[in-house]
């Protein structure tokens, strides 16, 4: 059984026990986190879609912690200008381990 889920503007391919890391979502450390974005479900039954979303399906999850990604370097170049910009960032997350899946 696995849930395709949305957060944070990006889908995720979710079952349970999977440790995923999506954008950052309030809460502490060790607390559940319900997502109510769950756009597709598949089970013994079948697949189920949403239009967009399935109504009354959610995802539970624990907050296991909370980083920021690695660097990303951003590095501009113009030829014969002697022009160079450099620069880095890096994401925050949030890493949630799957405890249930309710369609």
């Amino acid at each position: 059984m696995y849930a395709i889920i949305k957060t944070g503007g990006k889908q995720y391919t979710v079952a349970v026990g999977d440790k995923v890391k999506v954008e950052t979502l309030p809460g502490d450390v060790g607390s559940q986190i319900k997502l109510v974005e769950v756009l597709a479900v598949k089970n013994d039954e079948g697949l189920k879609l949403g239009n967009p979303t399935i109504p009354g399906a959610f995802v539970t999850a624990t907050v296991l912690s909370e980083g920021r990604h690695e660097k990303v370097r951003i590095f501009k170049f113009r030829r014969r200008k002697h022009s160079m910009k450099s620069a880095g960032h890096r994401q925050n997350y949030t890493e949630l381990k799957i405890d249930e899946i309710s369609a």
